[in-house]
């Protein structure tokens, strides 16, 4: 049986505060990025992923290396005080948020492409109708 864990980091990154899901199973990483607005409280924070983590769009996963957590409770006071003083995310997150920001860029493109290619097509085919018809001589 494989460990899933999770982990939300919150910080300010102007002019809004932004939260980054972190979800690891089976050794991958994927995250998801959240703009909050004004600074959440934590009761905002916990209504928000009840109610809207089924519908957060995470990146493409990315290997990471999963650590087996200590059960000494200083060392993992001491993790907990080095995580809260460190702003940002991880290495790792921010290249699975690049990668997932590539992905959406690829197919923005596509979708305007595939759309400018329509119209194109229809703007011929009105032309061509058109020449029809003043060549029936009417």
């Amino acid at each position: 049986m494989d460990k899933v864990s999770g982990r939300l980091t919150v910080f300010f990154e102007e002019p809004f505060w932004t939260g980054v899901f972190e979800r690891i199973s089976e050794g991958q990483l994927s995250v998801c990025k959240v703009t909050f607005g004004a600074e959440p409280k934590d009761y905002e924070i916990y209504v928000f992923i009840l109610k809207n983590y089924c519908r957060l769009q995470f990146s493409p996963v990315v290997a990471a290396d999963v650590k087996e957590a200590g059960c000494n409770p200083k060392r993992k006071q001491r993790e907990v005080r080095k995580q809260v003083q460190n702003t940002g995310i991880g290495t790792k997150s921010q290249q699975a948020l690049k990668l997932q920001q590539e992905q959406l860029k690829a197919e923005r493109k596509a979708a305007n492409r595939e759309r400018r290619e329509a119209e194109k097509q229809r703007q011929f085919e009105l032309k061509q109708q058109k020449r029809k018809e003043k060549h029936r001589g009417r």
